[in-house]
This record gives structure tokens, sequence and C-alpha cells, in this order.
């Protein structure tokens, strides 16, 4: 037993190895199920590649009638219900023989039988039709080792049965002779032309390749088969497994196409391109099929029915009657028609999908030569991987055959000498690989990785893992394969190496994990929190604005919350967050007086501006999106690109408030009643309804363009809202947001004047932008401007609701003395001086305007936002989150610029359907598995009754199934779209 010492320090060495944690993931987990797989990536694309092999099939597979008329398509559900005689069934598997006929590049000269079962049935097929008793000059070689011979035996029943069926074969038939039968002294190693012609070899079974034992046929093998082949081409036959050598065929393109032409090859469908059902296809040359028909004339033994190549021209002389493979079923190239039918298959939805498996490989890798060219770099890939890791060495040694399609491992790991721990830890990394897991034996449970499922190596191979490395699969994902094995190989050492020590009674302490709740801040000290600005607007009984929920949420969190100022020297309780409400402080001397000197340890603003020189050593919140006010030099101003702290926002609390100000200000105009004169003259008594409402017709909301310039928060809400009045919307925004601005039934413009060109009313949210140092002007300063206003619609509504800057004053004054624009709110900040009067700020351009043109302006003091009370009470909430997540855990959530080291990112966070959706709204849904499953459910019944509609044949039958679905159908989607949003899983999505 290794002392104890020893075993502790090779569990060091494996925990110094994994403690990065696991490497990137395989894209698929099915290492062990054939070379060429669906490539799906997850269980979503799964589903997504259900759906397009259905969509293909109901586009591809139609109904006709007597006289060729399209009828519509047959759907999945109609082929899986057992069709394998006649139309369309014949056509699925005419189609399949012929698009793998095609793509694998078979001369047209060979012909391609297929039957029932997986490998193992093409090769008793072929072995069957190709050997006889009755020729003694027919000798046959199988490249394995001869059954049950001392070498054979380690290997098991699965590689001897191949020669195992053929001895039977010869044994227990009349004229059997075994001498007949030659086996090779080493798997898959192909003897010289002329070893073979002097065996008197007829027939070449190659089945001691690639699958169980990893290796390939070598190009000097192959060319000594060809060789073979040439000396006497009518009665020299090769016949190979092809099950993992379709598209591995690492000898060239020019011997691959000879291989292809001069050899016979049987391979299982369902492994070989994929499939739902096991059959299995053998392509014949010329020669080979005159051997079979030679062979049938007077046969050796009894064939089943499933496995019959060779039928009865008579059908009426099933015994006595000609055989010829030219009934049988075998898909002739030249004709492109099958020259017999297929016994029972199990379901024509099996040849569907190795057909429309085989276009797609086809559309995403290319041509069997690019195929070959990719299985030939994956098998480099492994070479380079083992090389850069001597804890592995590949199961064969021969550089030349190893295999392109599958590859064995084997670990040497001189720590470990003893053949049955060895054996535990190579168990328990396929635990790890694969969903088992392993449990240590203090208890903790490491959860399986599930990059990897089955890669056993078979019994009597070389190696302690096998896996699929085919040219389907990107070489990243061979990468990620073999990075895995090596992780999983140290973490299963660990967990036995554990259970070793556990004998001799050394335990471990459970592996610490980092926890999202573990604390960061100093017990022994007292935060202070500078709140500048009011955090509720709304008066309480005694007539001032409450703050009292704020105040509230502050101490259920924990902390203190305190009404005035810190002063120096005020004894706090330490480990707590204390907050201070000092929110009439405005200008800048007033902030340096209490926060000049770092008084304070972070701070939440809404519009006071925070001057450079105020310090806060852990950083600021601003109550709503923009931070332009955020000027101190502690986060690098109001960009947040520098300094040591953390600038964050609360974005979307106030957009819908804003949006909806702004929607309140259209409606005072359109639809254009005249609702206060026509208020007068009822209270007067003096409107006749039959005479007099006549004279005042107005138009409604409905169908009239609304232009939204930006597709942020609040512009999104506005659209939002015009679209549920009935409004068309037009966004000019970034071309990156186009996918999603038309996924919301919005239309993206590519230029302003093109958002604006027939725009009834035009609404302003693309924000100021960057500052110019040079100019000192905004980069969306004048943003609406002559050209804007001369594409409106006459008569138009100007909406800004965003910064004054934004509107070019001077053309908004031309546009409204033409007539352009009839109407304009605009809602900008405005400053007077408190001892002149003088005012200033964006407004003041506006307010000539508002002379000018009387009752055709609003004007606002940038209003819309900030004397919402409860969007102020919502945002101040957040802000208090995000303090205390920055104080106490060093998470940043909502950041704005540079994350400062020693601080780790907490996403953003928005107001449910405000703006973009996020990973973490998605994955709330996922937890709460009543709303998943709802929907799941109604989702399912969308697609479902979708998809029948879009497959009925004519409108008769849709309407039948409208008749007994519609209900259901907008019961499922209105079902859906309300959980969804009560979920804010709408709009764009951000990762």
């Amino acid at each position: 037993m290794t002392d104890v010492e020893t075993l502790k320090a090779q569990r060091a060495a494996s925990l110094e190895a994994t403690r990065n944690g696991p490497p990137a993931r395989t894209a698929n987990p099915f290492f062990g199920v054939g070379p060429i797989t669906d490539g799906a990536a997850d269980e979503a694309d799964s589903r997504f590649i259900k759906f397009e092999f259905e969509r293909w099939l109901e586009q591809n597979y139609r109904k006709l009638d007597d006289k060729g008329n399209d009828l519509g398509p047959f759907t999945a559900a109609e082929i899986g219900r057992s069709m394998h005689r006649g139309y369309p069934a014949d056509k699925f598997l005419l189609d399949m023989m012929r698009e793998i006929h095609r793509y694998f590049e078979f001369p047209k000269a060979n012909k391609m039988a297929v039957g029932l079962g997986g490998g193992h049935s093409g090769f008793t097929a072929a072995a069957l039709h190709l050997i006889t008793t009755n020729d003694p000059s027919q000798h046959v070689f199988v490249d394995t080792l001869r059954p049950e011979s001392e070498e054979a035996k380690s290997s098991g029943f699965f590689r001897q049965s191949w020669g195992a069926q053929i001895i039977e074969m010869m044994r227990y038939a009349k004229n059997g002779d075994e001498s007949r039968i030659h086996f090779a002294k080493e798997e898959g190693i192909v003897p010289s032309a002329e070893e073979l012609k002097a065996m008197g070899i007829k027939l070449f079974i190659g089945v001691g390749h690639e699958t169980t034992g990893a290796t390939t046929y070598s190009a000097r093998d192959i060319e000594q088969l060809l060789a073979w082949i040439a000396m006497n081409p009518e009665e020299h036959h090769v016949v190979l497994d092809a099950t993992s050598m379709l598209g591995a065929m690492p000898w060239g393109e020019k011997l691959v196409n000879e291989v292809i032409t001069r050899c016979c090859m049987f391979m299982p469908f369902q492994k070989a391109i994929g499939g739902i059902s096991g059959y299995y296809i053998i392509s014949f040359t010329p020669a080979a099929l005159a051997l079979v028909e030679r062979n049938q004339k007077q046969p050796s033994w009894a064939i089943p029915r499933q496995l019959k190549i060779a039928a009865p021209v008579d059908p009426k002389k099933p015994l006595t009657g000609e055989r010829t493979v030219n009934v049988g079923p075998i898909y002739d190239p030249e004709q492109n028609k099958m020259l017999g039918g297929v016994i029972n298959t199990f379901s024509t939805l099996a040849f569907a999908e190795t057909t429309f498996g085989l276009l797609r490989a086809e559309k995403r890798i290319g041509t069997v030569s690019e195929l070959n060219r990719r299985s030939v770099a994956n098998r480099e890939e492994v070479n380079r991987w083992v090389a850069a890791h001597p804890l592995f060495e590949l199961g064969v040694s021969s550089v030349d055959h190893r295999g392109a399609a599958v590859t064995l491992l084997k670990v040497k790991d001189a720590d470990i000498t003893d053949p049955a721990i060895h054996a535990r830890i190579v168990a328990y990394s396929k635990n790890i690989l694969s969903y088992d897991g392993v449990t240590h034996p203090n208890g903790t449970y490491e959860a399986g990785l599930d990059v990897a499922r089955y890669i056993n190596a078979f019994p009597g191979t070389p190696g302690d893992y096998r896996a699929w490395i085919g040219g389907i699969r990107p070489i990243s994902d061979v990468t990620a394969l073999l990075d895995n094995l090596h992780y999983a190989y140290h973490r299963a050492k660990i967990a036995v190496l554990e259970e070793e020590l556990a004998k001799q009674g050394v335990t471990f302490e459970a592996e610490a994990r980092a926890s999202a709740t573990e604390r960061k801040d100093d017990p022994n000290r007292a935060y202070k929190v500078l709140v500048c600005d009011r955090v509720g607007l709304k008066f309480d009984a005694k007539g001032e604005p409450d703050h009292s929920e704020v105040k509230a949420y502050v101490e259920a969190k924990g902390g203190v919350f305190h009404e005035k100022g810190y002063e120096d020297g005020q004894a706090l309780e330490k480990g707590k967050l204390h907050f201070f409400y000092v929110p009439d402080i405005s200008t800048e001397a007033e902030i340096m007086a209490v926060a000049g000197n770092g008084q304070y340890d972070a701070v939440i603003a809404a519009a006071t501006f925070l001057p450079k020189g105020a310090q806060f050593e852990f950083g600021g919140v601003r109550i709503g999106a923009g931070t332009g006010n955020m000027g101190s030099a502690s986060w690098g101003g109001g960009n947040g690109e520098g300094g040591h702290a953390v600038l964050m926002n609360t974005p979307s609390f106030n957009s819908r408030a804003t949006a909806q100000m702004a929607m309140k200000a259209l409606l005072k105009v359109l639809p254009d009643l005249a609702v206060e004169k026509m208020h007068a003259l009822t209270a007067a008594g003096k409107f006749d309804t039959g005479r007099n409402l006549r004279e005042f017709p107005t138009e409604k909301l409905e169908g009239k363009v609304m232009a939204v310039f930006g597709y942020g928060n609040i512009g999104r809400e506005l659209a939002k809202l015009a679209s549920a009045f009935g409004m068309k919307v037009k966004i000019f925004a970034r071309e990156r947001h186009k996918e999603w601005i038309e996924s919301e039934g919005f239309t993206w413009a590519a230029t302003k004047e093109e958002a604006a060109r027939g725009a009834d009313v035009l609404s302003l949210h693309t924000g100021l932008g960057a500052l110019d140092a040079e100019t000192g002007k905004f980069a969306n300063a004048g943003f609406i401007g002559d050209s804007v206003f001369a594409a409106a619609n006459d008569g138009a509504v100007l909406l800004n609701y965003d910064r004054g800057e934004g509107v070019d004053a001077d053309a908004l004054d031309r546009a409204l003395a033409s007539g352009k624009v009839r109407y304009a709110a605009i809602d900008a900040d405005l400053f007077t001086h408190a001892e002149t009067g003088a005012v200033s700020g964006p407004m003041v351009p506006y307010l000539p305007l508002g002379q000018k043109y009387p009752g055709r302006l609003e004007l606002l003091p940038h209003a819309a936002a900030d004397t919402e009370h409860v969007s102020r009470v919502e945002g101040a909430k957040q802000a208090v989150d995000q303090i205390f997540d920055l104080i106490q855990f060093k998470r940043v959530v909502n950041l704005k610029g540079d994350l400062p080291a020693g601080y780790t990112s907490g996403g953003a966070k928005t107001v449910k359907g405000v703006g973009a959706t996020t990973g973490q709204d998605v994955l709330a849904l996922a937890a709460d598995k009543a709303a998943l499953k709802t929907a799941r459910e109604t989702a399912e019944t969308l697609a479902a009754i979708l998809g029948a509609l879009d497959s009925a044949p004519d409108a008769c039958r849709q309407s039948m199934l409208v008749e007994r679905y519609g209900a259901e159908l907008l019961k499922a989607f209105n079902r859906h779209k309300s959980l969804m949003q009560s979920f804010g899983i709408e709009g764009p999505f951000k990762a």
C-alpha cells in the first residue's frame, strides 16, 4: 500500500491540475454514437433540427391527385404511420439511395443494395451472397485474428463474430471447406498483393479496422489491395466495413476514389449518417454483382428473405426460378431507380431523416472530399494534443494506421500501478465526463460535465477511452473533448485517492465554494452614504415630500436612515450602512462643503450635479439612466471611465413615466377634437348634437404614423404606447437594432429623414450623445432640423421629451411658420438666477417661440420624469440595493464605464419589460417550474396548430382546423404573451 503522504501529494497534484475548473464544453456530448451525427449543439438545437426536418419533409414530399396536381404535403405524422409501400415510401427510398450514392461519389457502374438491420446485417448479406462452397478455388481472407486463437480470445465475442460467422457458414454447409478461410496475424493489416495471390484469395473481407480498434488502413495497405484487384478484376473482390470509413478516408483523393470505385462496402446508415431506424447498405462493383448472380444459380445456403438481394425473376417460382440482382432491393444510378422493393422497413421516416441529414451535412461541411479532409485534420489534432499531454498515449502505435473517425486513448499515470485502482479512476472519470457525476468520501457531490457520453473502449483493445472524431465535428470539439478527458481523469483520481486515504483514516473537509452571499465589507467600520436628492415626491400629511417608503426600505435591509447630514465625530453603529438624507443641496459650493473631503463613502443622486472635486471612496448611483450629472473624479466623471470608484445608474425606472407624459402631450392635440370649445358650448346649453356635431370633424390616432428617433428605454416605451393606439411606428436607430425593432412589429428606418417621411408625429429620444471637447457641443445637438421637418407630413406634431438641445430651435421656428409643424411639446431644463432672475438652460431658445406662436407650443421645465413619485421611489430603492451590493459584496449592478479592480459585475437590472430582456429574466422564468410548464405547453400548442395550418392542403382544411382549434390557438397565444410579459421577457435581448 502506498504511504499516506505520497497519496496526499498525488491528490494535491491533481487538485493543482484542475484548479482552474472545467475546460470549455464540447458542442455535442455524443462521442460514442457514430462518426457522423446530427451535429446538434444542445437540446434546443436538436428540437430546431426536428422542426427543420418536418418543414423540409412537407416541402419535398407532396400529395398528388390522379392528374399530378399538388394536394398539399405529407407530414411526419402521416409518414410515421407505417407507410412503407407505394408512393411516397418509394420516393423516400429512391431519394435516399440517390443522395448517398451521389454524395459519397460512388461511380454509376456500382449499384447499392439496402435491407434491414445494422452493420452486422450488411456484413451477413455481403458474406452470404459473395461466398460460395461450390467453387473450391475461392479462398477468403478475413483481416481479423482467427476466432478462438490465443491472440483473439482477449477481444471477446464482438471482434471474433465476423470470422466466427464465416467459419460456421463453411462448417455447416454442404461442400464447406474451412481451410479456404484465411485470417490475419494482426488486426487490420493487409498482406501484400503477391501474398494474397499466393494464398489463392479471391475475396478479401475487411472488418479488422476503425470502429473498435480505432485503426484504419494505411495508404500502403490500400495500394496493395488495389494492386491485388488489378491482377484479376473479374475474380478478385474486396468488401470493406465502411461503418466509420465513409467520410474518414485519410489516403488522399485519388486513392479514395479508387477504393470507392473498385471495392464493395457495407455500412449501417443509422451510424454512418444518422437515422431513427437501423438498415444497411452495400455498394457492389459490377464484377461483384456478377459473382452474386453466379453463386445464386447454385446457392450454398438459405438466405433470410430480409437479407436477399437477388430475387426470383418469376415471382411464381420463389424456389426453382432464376434469381437476379436486377429485381432485388438495389439502386441503379444509371437509371436512377430502385430495381426492387424493401422488406418491411421499420419506418419510412428513417429514410427521410437520412436524406435530410446528409443534405444538411453537405450544406454545413461541403463535399465528401472536405469531410475526409476534416477527419484527417481531427486525427492530427489528436496526435498533437497527446504529444503535449504525457499523461495520455494513443492506443494505436502506428501513425499510418490511426483511424480518422475513431480514436483510442489510454492513460499512463506513473502514480497508479494497481490495475484495479486504474480501472476505478477511469470508470469515475467517465461518470464525470457524462451526467452521472461522482460523490467524494466526505459526501461532496461533483456533478457530471455531460461533455462526452459512452466513450468506452471495447474489451481487448489497447485503450481506456474510445471516441468518434469524424469530420462532421469541428476541430474545436475534438480539442474540447481531450481537455475534458484530462480534467475528468484528475478529478476522478482525486476521488479515488480520497477513498484510499479514508481507508487509512485520513479524510478531508468539503471543498469551500465561493458564495454570492459571502460578505466582503469590514464589520468594524461604519459606512456613510449621502442621498442628495429627494427620494419621495408626493406630499405627506404635513405637506412635505414623503420619503418614508425609502427610509423603511433601508431599515428593512439592516441599514440606518438619518434624516440629516453627517456631522464630524458623530457616533455611528459599526458594521452598518448609514444613509444620510440631504435633499436640498444643489450648488457646487454646497456639495463640496459636505463631500469635498471624502466625508461619505458613496452617494445616491438624481438631478443634483456632483462636481469633479466631490470624493466618494466606493462609488455612486444615479437614479435614472443618464449619468452626465455624476461629475466626480472618484469614478472618472459622467462616463465612469477612470478613477478608483464605481459609477452606476438605475435605467428604466422613469422610462414609462416619461413616455406616458409624452403621450399625454400628444393626446392634447391628436385626435384634434376641440374639447374645450365643445365643453363651453355644451355647458352653456348652446350645442345641438344633431345640428352642430358635424362642425367638428376629427381624425383618430389609428393609422397615423409616429417617427421615433432612438430605440432606448423611453423611445421603445413610447413606440409601444403609440402602437397600442393603432399608430404605425417608424424607428430610427443603429442597424444593430433593426432585427429587434422589426420583431416587435415596428418599422426600422436607416436615416432620420426616412423615419420622418410621411410621419404625423415626431418624437426625439436619442439623448445628447458624446460631448466634443473641442467644440463643446454634444453629438446629437440639433438632431432634428430642417431635413427632418421637410420629410414629415404637413401639420406634424413634434414631441421633445428628451433633451432641449436635440432640436434645432431655428429650424423649428421655420417649420412652425410654414405650417409644417402645427404643434410642439418641449420638456427641457430651465434655470433662473436666484438674485437676478436671469434664465439659462436648454429651454431658453424655445421661450421666444412660445410668445411668437401662442397656443402652438407647450413648454415644461424637464418635469416629465422627475415629478413622478413612484418612479423616483422605486429607482431609489434599487439604488439602495446597488449600494448594499457594492459595499457588502463588491458586486456592481448597472455599471457605467470601467469596473475597478476587486469588484465583480452583477450584470444589468431594469424594470420588467422596460429595456432589453436579460438572461436573468429568462432564468427567472426557468426557475418557476409552474410558469415554465405553462410557457412550454402554450408554445407547443401554438406550434402544433400553426404547423397544422401551414401543412393543410387547402382553405377548406384550414377552415376545419380553425373551427376545431381556433379558440385554443387564441387562448394559448394570450396566455403565452401575458406570461412572457409578466416576466419582462419581451423586446430586445441583452446577454
